[in-house]
């Protein structure tokens, strides 16, 4: 059902809970199945079919269940263009184009950073979200982790060093992310299948010209190659679409934060273990930094959220 913007923050429920663990393995995956969809197609071609796979996925679950079409509105229309450039036209694109140039474990743990952009963002737009001292004191904890994940050779990406820019292009993608978390709260009513598949609709509109205009339309790859286009459409795009929206919704964006602590893990095992990704140890000293400031600045809230409520 629909969710009013001013509906307040309800306790996380198991549901929620079995949600944001499923997420956390599902998209700490991701980033090994976009590398391996990188050896046949170009980032644009990658991000553009994953966009639309998933948009026509949703699109027809949402069809056969038979939901009613939302009340078509200025500011929804608005909210949903928004949606679609930040949390999917954008951040697929800016992914896909980084991990031609860093292991994907490295874009898993730039997810790790999503928390820190919440936390200010959800101060300004989210009533009873506030950023209190000790939730910037794990900011700029998680802060100087993030810096020290992009190491001291980012300053050549101003010289066009492309292992530079893949690294902000990673770094970027949680930007856009915790903007679209945001949104996301403060949407107009609509049914949450409707609006996972109006974003995706809206990043293949966007993606789709620029694929055919930079990269042609794509032909046939390995069996591999092509496998992981359609696991990216399905699963980590359509499937995950509809369970972050349902969990930012009913729970709110930051207790969706919880999928950050997960995501990072699973991408430097799967990195590691599958495709033999060599990691420095810088990497490790920033999670280690980022997953201290998540501490310090959520660590008290999320204990709360997971105690059960006593009743009168």
């Amino acid at each position: 059902m629909a969710q009013t913007t001013d509906t307040p923050v309800s306790h996380p429920t198991l549901a929620n809970w079995a949600s944001v663990i499923a997420l956390g393995l599902i998209w700490g995956g991701t980033f090994m199945v976009v590398s391996i969809a990188l050896r046949g197609y170009g980032p644009v071609t990658v991000a553009a079919a994953r966009t639309t796979l998933g948009a026509v996925a949703l699109l027809a679950v949402a069809m056969a269940s038979g939901r009613p079409l939302p009340r078509p509105s200025k500011l929804l229309a608005l909210f949903v263009v928004l949606l679609g450039v930040l949390t999917a036209a954008l951040p697929f694109l800016l992914l896909s184009w980084g991990q031609q140039h860093v292991p994907s474990a490295f874009a898993g743990l730039c997810m790790a950073v999503l928390p820190l952009f919440v936390l200010p963002l959800a101060h300004v737009f989210v009533p009873g979200d506030r950023l209190t001292l000790r939730k910037a004191g794990g900011f700029g904890l998680g802060l100087l982790g993030a810096l020290t994940l992009l190491g001291p050779g980012i300053f050549a990406a101003a010289g066009g060093d492309l292992a530079a820019l893949g690294r902000l292009a990673c770094i970027a993608a949680p930007v856009c992310y915790a903007a679209g978390s945001i949104l996301t709260r403060r949407c107009p009513p609509i049914d949450g299948l409707w609006l996972s598949a109006g974003t995706l609709v809206v990043g293949a509109v966007l993606l789709l010209p620029i694929m055919l205009a930079t990269e042609g339309v794509p032909g046939p790859a390995a069996p591999g190659v092509m496998a992981a286009i359609v696991a990216l459409g399905l699963v980590p795009t359509a499937l995950a679409a509809l369970l972050r929206v349902q969990v930012i919704r009913s729970a709110g964006p930051s207790f969706m934060t919880l999928v950050n602590f997960q995501v990072p893990v699973w991408s430097v095992i799967f990195g590691v273990a599958i495709l033999n990704e060599q990691l420095p140890g810088r990497f490790f000293v920033a999670l280690a930094l980022i997953a201290c400031g998540l501490a310090v600045s959520q660590w008290r809230g999320r204990a709360r959220a997971a105690m059960p409520r006593r009743r009168a």
